[in-house]
């Protein structure tokens, strides 16, 4: 995907978060996210957003903290979080390709990971929001099968390929994951080193994940149930999936 079109993809799923959110109410839980509710993730979100902007603009060459989270609530929560929101969209809209700052995955430039790293942030905590409202796993609204394999390909060639993933095994194995839609396909070695995944259709799978795009990308992602989507083969390796690739905010 292009730079402009993760953009676009940015804008979109963050008007939609603030939307959902607001017909939610602040205190609806998140059965995605245990123990937050929907003031949290507009929180989180929120101070991401922040956070990411800053680098943009201020062009940080190293790692930079976070402000942390507000202590508001409500409309005051709701128009923070547009105004960030809004703020991060103009950020990389405005910024020049050179743009030079720090970056914590592999990508043609820094502008780039902060565009595709955003849009699939926002992305994936509209969905928190509108499960929050009720919506089950047949009532989130698809997403759209070309961002969905992008963010597959994020999820488990970029962020699970960092020494920190926890997705670990002693027994090894191999995990195919197969999005029938658009025809990509990934294959992830996993062992008790961080896991390797190349987006090829490579050797024999002792797993597999198959289904459209965007079912795929929300089971990855856990935030859809692993029966969403086929699994054949070593269910063994989808429960470890399952039980230990949560991505958190450290």
């Amino acid at each position: 995907m292009q730079i402009t079109e993760h953009i676009k993809s940015l804008a979109a799923e963050g008007q939609l978060l603030a939307e959902t959110a607001e017909k939610a109410g602040p205190e609806a839980p998140v059965p995605s996210c245990p123990g937050w509710r929907v003031r949290d993730v507009l929180r989180h979100t929120g101070m991401v957003h922040r956070w990411a902007t800053a680098f943009v603009t201020e062009g940080h060459t190293s790692f930079h903290p976070a402000e942390g989270e507000p202590d508001l609530d409500g409309a005051e929560l709701l128009a923070w979080f547009r105004e960030g929101h809004g703020r991060l969209v103009a950020a990389l809209t405005d910024a020049p390709d050179s743009l030079e700052c720090w970056a914590f995955l592999p990508a043609p430039s820094p502008r780039a990971f902060w565009a595709r790293r955003q849009a699939h942030e926002t992305a994936i905590h509209r969905v928190d929001a509108q499960l929050a409202l009720g919506a089950g796993a047949a009532e989130v609204p698809e997403v759209a099968p070309a961002f969905a394999a992008d963010g597959i390909d994020e999820l488990l060639c970029g962020m699970h390929a960092r020494e920190k993933s926890r997705v670990r095994t002693p027994e090894p194995g191999v995990l195919r994951v197969r999005a029938t839609d658009t025809g990509d396909v990934w294959t992830v070695r996993l062992s008790d080193q961080a896991p390797r995944a190349v987006r090829t259709d490579e050797g024999s799978a002792d797993c597999e994940l198959s289904g459209p795009a965007g079912r795929l990308y929300l089971t990855l992602w856990n935030r859809l149930p692993t029966d969403a989507v086929t699994v054949t083969g070593d269910g063994r390796l989808a429960r470890l999936w399952r039980e230990s690739s949560a991505v958190t905010w450290s």
